[in-house]
């Protein structure tokens, strides 16, 4: 099998985890915390209960995504620093590049990542 160059997708999961940083850190007020971000900028707002606790939750799960993607792809560059970079957790397989390069913090093969999709579906 032969040998993935990792180097382009570690320089493509440090710039996406610099960007998912700056973005939480905007979702979340610069240096303070998330629920005081959240209670500043929903202070000030003219809207209803309703749509400020909706737009308040919406905030929290933007961060939580975020979070989670941040995550991602820390795992990510960790199996490049320990080799296993590429290789589907499910079965083991070489995920394919094109895979990596769309989603390089892929941690299945299209095929596990498929079968995954379809029993969450059921």
């Amino acid at each position: 099998m032969k040998h993935l160059d990792t180097s382009t997708f570690k320089t493509a999961l440090l710039a996406q985890r610099t960007s998912l940083i700056e973005q939480l850190a905007i979702l979340r007020g610069g240096s303070v915390g998330r629920a005081e971000a959240s209670t500043e900028h929903f202070s000030t707002r003219d809207d209803t209960p309703a749509a400020a606790n909706s737009a308040r939750d919406l905030e929290f799960a933007l961060d939580a995504h975020d979070t989670a993607e941040i995550a991602a792809v820390n795992a990510a560059l960790a199996r490049i620093e320990d080799g296993s970079y590429g290789e589907c957790l499910e079965c083991g397989a070489r995920i394919a590049e094109a895979r990596l390069h769309a989603a390089p913090e892929a941690v299945r093969c299209i095929h596990c990542q498929e079968k995954l999709e379809k029993a969450i579906r059921m």
